[in-house]
C-alpha cells in the first residue's frame, strides 16, 4: 500500500527506507524552491514574448510551439542558476549535501488536448524510470512551476509498485540512447518514433494517486513508481520541473527499490554530481552497476564499455 506523507519531519534515512518501500512525500514550497520557479518563469516567459505561456497553445502553430521549446528546456536545464538552486532545495528538506547527489533539472511541459505529445513535450505512458537504467536508489523530484490542477499533472499506478508488467525495458540501452535519440526529441511533433520501454501487457489505470502541490511545492517518490503522464484536460499547458537524486551511501550498499521487472543496459549514475561540489558520481561506482545490469541478464560483464 502507498502511503502519502504531507510536509513529514522524518529525517532523510527514514524517508529514503520509505520511498524505496513504495510511499509518496510531498512537500509546500520552501524559500529555494520558490526562487527555483521563479527564475523558470523568467525564462519560459521570456521566451513566449507578449503570449501567456499556459494557454500560448492556442495562439501557435504546433511546430512553432516545438521549437520554441526546443530552444527554452536546453537553456533552463544547462543554466549555472540551476546548479546553484537545487542544492538549495534538495538541503531544506534535510539531505546531506555531502551525501547527496542530484542530476540536472529537466523543464517538462503537457499541453491540453493532445496538441503536442510527442518529442520535447513527450506524454509519458505508464513507465517506471528504472526501465530507462536508472538505479532503484533512485528518488524522483516533481514541482509545478504554475499552478496545477488534477487534469493536467501525473500519476502513481499504485497496485504495481511491486507487481511486475511485461515490459520492452530488456530492449532499452541507456548508453545507445544517449548516442541515437536523446537529442532528437524536437523533430519528433506529429509521432514519436523512439524506442523507449512500454508496459506489453495492460494496465489497470485504478486505482491511481494524482498529487496537486502548489507551484513551487514538490514531491518525492521511487523511481520505481510505475506513473504516468494525465491526459491534459486543463485547457492550460502545464509547465514543471523535475529531477533526480542519490545517496551515496545507498549507491555503495546497494539499498533500494525491489527490481521486479526491469532488464534494461547500462546505468545513468553518471548523470549524477555531488550536491555539495558538482564532484561527478565515482566512476567505479557506475562500472560496478553496468556490470552487475549485465550480469542479471546472463550476458558478460566483460562487455561492459565506458
Amino acid at each position: 500500500m502507498t502511503t502519502l506523507f504531507s510536509n513529514s519531519e522524518m529525517d532523510d534515512e527514514e524517508r529514503r527506507a520509505h520511498l524505496y518501500a513504495g510511499d509518496v512525500f510531498v512537500y509546500p514550497a520552501t524559500p529555494s524552491s520558490t526562487e527555483l520557479i521563479g527564475f523558470a518563469r523568467e525564462l519560459i516567459e521570456d521566451a513566449f514574448g507578449g503570449l501567456d505561456p499556459e494557454t500560448a497553445q492556442f495562439e501557435m502553430p504546433v511546430e512553432g510551439f516545438a521549437a520554441l521549446l526546443a530552444d527554452l528546456k536546453p537553456r533552463f536545464i544547462h543554466h549555472p542558476q540551476c546548479k546553484k538552486l537545487l542544492p538549495m532545495v534538495i538541503e531544506e528538506i534535510g539531505c546531506s549535501l555531502e551525501h547527496t547527489y542530484f542530476d540536472v533539472p529537466r523543464l517538462r511541459t503537457s499541453t491540453s488536448h493532445d496538441y503536442l505529445t510527442s518529442g520535447i513535450s513527450y506524454a509519458f505512458h505508464p513507465h517506471r524510470d528504472c526501465w530507462y537504467s536508472a538505479p532503484f536508489n533512485q528518488i524522483n523530484w516533481w514541482m509545478p512551476i504554475y499552478p496545477v490542477v488534477p487534469e493536467n499533472v501525473m500519476t502513481f499506478h499504485t497496485r504495481y509498485f511491486d507487481r511486475p508488467v511485461a515490459n520492452g525495458s530488456a530492449r532499452y540501452d541507456y548508453a545507445e540512447w544517449n548516442r541515437t535519440s536523446r537529442h532528437t526529441a524536437a523533430r519528433h511533433v506529429h509521432g514519436d518514433t523512439r524506442e523507449q520501454p512500454k508496459p506489453e501487457e495492460e494496465i489497470e489505470l485504478d486505482p491511481q494517486l494524482r498529487v496537486v502541490p502548489e507551484a513551487g511545492g514538490f514531491m518525492l517518490f521511487s523511481g520505481a513508481q510505475l506513473h504516468s503522464t494525465v491526459p491534459n484536460t486543463s485547457g492550460r499547458t502545464r509547465f514543471s520541473i523535475d529531477f533526480r537524486t542519490v545517496n551515496i551511501d545507498d549507491v555503495q550498499a546497494r539499498r533500494g527499490a525491489a527490481n521486479v521487472d526491469a532488464a534494461c543496459t547500462g546505468t545513468t549514475l553518471r548523470d549524477f554530481a555531488r550536491c555539495a561540489d558538482l564532484t561527478p558520481m565515482p566512476e567505479e561506482l557506475a562500472r560496478a552497476y553496468e556490470a552487475e545490469a549485465l550480469a542479471r541478464e546472463g550476458r558478460d560483464p566483460d562487455a561492459v564499455t565506458s
